[in-house]
């Protein structure tokens, strides 16, 4: 095994330390829940464990709570405090899913990424038992995929559906330090897209892949489940080091997801959504030429000139899919328009799908 480049080791031993400091001060794991998915075989059970000063209840992204419940955490947990963790490295933990039963442990970040396979349980939503050391067991959501589902979606979230008319650079330390949830603003049309979408196929998944970091998972998820916006799982990523460089690339994060979601779903044609403010252009025509087996249609969202101004510093996109379009048309339909509203009767043209048959 190659030796682990030196911003991790620097991290890690930060980390070892800060454990230390605060578990002599009385400090206990908390479990936080993020939504995983997989099929009637497997399971991708998601979450991450995390210190804090007292035994808190833990928390899961996607809680059944009322407003005011919601209201109280996200001003208990809001922009910079998700932000000032300190993950429980190399902690021992126990998930329980269907018949299935698999201890681990937490990884240098404090994350939980684990396959329970056999687990026995039918397509539908399903919920993992997590449990660690001192800390109160939570449930995790678990969308599980038929093997008859022919037809999923996979969508960007910045500027893609929630819009933020920030400069790029700033908008993840504005929305995260700064802004509640409250203060993002929905892309119009986009989350009835995907209802109609995902209604002509009932049962198909729905993922959301984007570079933001786990850390503002629960505060994404309850933002597209108050504006209407499909379930499903959030494929985020974490800031800082890794163990080959001193940042993770976010690109490298999305083509990564793309080809694992691929893989693990071999059945599936993907819908892929995203916007022409930055790379979604290339990465889904890159994928989708050397992948066209896999992809059904790709649906982007053109951003007006001021928003590529904030996106990229000019008033035109960076990236186009010209090179694919030519090469790939008649297999992979591309639909461009400014909301989801052009972008539904494009997709009902290049998916086929007549407009009031429960669907498109």
């Amino acid at each position: 095994m190659a030796r682990p480049h030196a911003a991790a080791i620097v991290e890690d031993a930060w980390h070892r330390r800060v454990d230390a400091v605060l578990r002599g001060r009385g400090w206990q794991t908390r479990i936080v829940a993020h939504t995983g998915y997989g099929s009637e075989e497997w399971a991708r059970v998601l979450g991450r464990v995390l210190l804090t000063r007292r035994n808190a209840s833990g928390q899961r992204e996607d809680v059944g709570a009322s407003s005011a419940q919601l209201r109280s955490a996200e001003e208990e947990r809001r922009g910079w405090r998700a932000f000032i963790t300190a993950p429980a490295m190399n902690v021992p933990v126990t998930i329980v899913l269907g018949s299935k039963r698999i201890h681990t442990r937490t990884d240098r970040s404090g994350y939980i990424d684990v396959k329970v396979k056999d687990h026995g349980l039918p397509p539908g939503w399903a919920e993992a038992t997590i449990t660690s050391v001192d800390a109160e067991t939570v449930q995790a959501a678990v969308m599980l995929v038929g093997r008859d589902q022919r037809l999923g979606l996979i969508s960007d979230i910045d500027d893609t559906v929630i819009s933020t008319s920030l400069p790029r650079p700033m908008i993840a330390a504005w929305n995260t330090f700064v802004k509640s949830e409250n203060a993002r603003h929905v892309v119009p049309g986009m989350a009835t897209m995907y209802r109609e979408l995902l209604a002509a196929s009932p049962g198909a998944p729905m993922v959301y892949v984007s570079t933001g970091a786990w850390n503002t998972a629960p505060t994404l998820t309850r933002f597209l489940r108050r504006h209407g916006y499909p379930a499903g799982p959030l494929l985020l990523t974490d800031w800082g080091p890794t163990n080959t460089g001193w940042f993770r690339s976010g690109q490298d994060h999305k083509r990564a997801c793309l080809h694992r979601l691929a893989n693990e779903f071999p059945h599936i044609r993907w819908v892929l959504v995203g916007d022409d403010g930055q790379h979604d252009p290339k990465i889904y025509g890159d994928f989708a030429r050397q992948r066209p087996d896999r992809v059904e249609a790709i649906a982007i969202r053109e951003l007006t000139p001021s928003e590529q101004v904030l996106s990229h510093g000019i008033p035109v996109s960076l990236e186009e899919l010209t090179p694919s379009r030519d090469r790939h048309e008649k297999d992979v339909p591309v639909c461009r328009a400014g909301d989801g509203y052009g972008l539904l009767q494009l997709l009902r043209v290049a998916l086929r799908t007549p407009a009031g048959d429960g669907g498109l």
